[in-house]
């Protein structure tokens, strides 16, 4: 099976495709409601979650979209150290709200100590943060500024964008006190685009109820209130259901912790790799994703160059994203990639360097 080293769309397997050609039913069917709240209670797991989860028929944008506008009238602080960090903060400056910023250069993690500070100079009445800054390969400590959040402003609701971390990192939702966590299906999820999985707790549901003008598409009280009488307020993605509902048992099989212990073998062995090659690895050592890895690259590689070279093999790489794009590289070790794979990919990369 050829293999796309690429954070989104990844490779989807062959049976997981064929599920989308379920032949169509009415969406209001209870054939159909039958299938849809399975795949919803089994991925609550990915969460690690007793909560609910809402399958949305839009890309992980769209749930940061929902997010500002169901838990904030108007005060949002927003972690940023990338871009789709920044995408999240101008969802909420796009929406009307006040956006204040915690802000580090790209490559950086943001730390506890500076939510911290923030949070004691205003309040605010969500922050939103990234956990796998996709554009610099950082892992931001979410764990650590949830508790943070907790202890300083406890009244702060917390929405993270796992987009490309949660099925491939352990994020534990209910544990770690986060309100609202949401992915997309294109990633680590190993599914085609077009669907979004958002887990929101009691917490988040009762401050939307207090939030004016939160929209129609994205209203999270009109979507629990489909959620508990049939499925979605309007029409969902079927398709990417039924293989969402298939790909939830092949996750199962191999089993969540095994899937998320060989995204961590595979990261440690991209910076191994790295180490040894004299290439730098972009984030600091214990801010590392564990789904992509980003290193700088000489100045004589040329990626296109070598992506035509692999391109036989059924192989592409990643380019830099922005500022980094002819600078750097970005592995990604998500979703179907096991670890013989990854070292095809290296073994090509040593051949092309030679």
């Amino acid at each position: 099976m050829p293999h796309m080293f690429v954070p989104g769309p990844v490779d989807v397997a062959e049976d997981i495709l064929q599920a989308q050609t379920h032949p169509m039913i009415p969406h209001r069917s209870k054939e159909f409601e039958e299938i849809f709240h399975r795949a919803a209670n089994k991925a609550r797991q990915l969460f690690y979650t007793d909560h609910r989860v809402f399958l949305m028929t839009n890309s992980g944008s769209g749930c940061q979209e929902a997010c500002v506008r169901n838990l904030a009238n108007e005060k949002v602080l927003s972690c940023t150290n990338g871009a789709f960090s920044n995408r999240f903060n101008k969802m909420a400056t796009s929406n009307g709200k006040k956006a204040d910023k915690v802000e580090v250069p790209l490559g950086q993690a943001i730390l506890p100590e500076m939510v911290a500070e923030a949070l004691k100079k205003d309040n605010y009445e969500l922050i939103t943060i990234v956990h796998n800054e996709t554009s610099s390969g950082v892992r931001n400590p979410v764990k650590e500024i949830a508790e943070v959040v907790h202890r300083v402003s406890p009244d702060t609701l917390i929405a993270v964008d796992a987009v490309s971390s949660l099925g491939g990192d352990k994020i534990e939702m209910d544990a770690w006190g986060i309100d609202v966590l949401f992915t997309s299906s294109q990633k680590t999820l190993a599914l085609p685009p077009g669907l979004a999985l958002c887990a929101v707790n009691d917490r988040a549901l009762k401050k939307a109820e207090t939030v004016e003008n939160r929209g129609w598409y994205f209203d999270f009280l009109l979507l629990e209130k489909h959620r508990t009488t049939n499925s979605t307020p309007n029409t969902p993605a079927m398709s990417l259901i039924f293989a969402l509902d298939k790909q939830l048992d092949r996750i199962a099989e191999e089993g969540l912790e095994n899937r998320i212990a060989r995204h961590a073998a595979m990261a440690a062995r991209s910076q191994e790799w790295a180490a040894a090659k004299g290439w730098e690895i972009f984030p600091p050592e214990g801010y590392r994703s564990r789904t992509i890895t980003v290193l700088l690259t000489p100045e004589d590689f040329v990626l296109s160059e070598f992506n035509k070279a692999v391109a036989p093999r059924g192989m592409r790489l990643a380019g830099g994203y922005g500022p980094m794009k002819n600078t750097s590289i970005r592995i990604a070790h998500m979703g179907e990639i096991h670890l013989p794979d990854l070292e095809d990919l290296l073994s090509a990369l040593d051949e092309f360097t030679a």
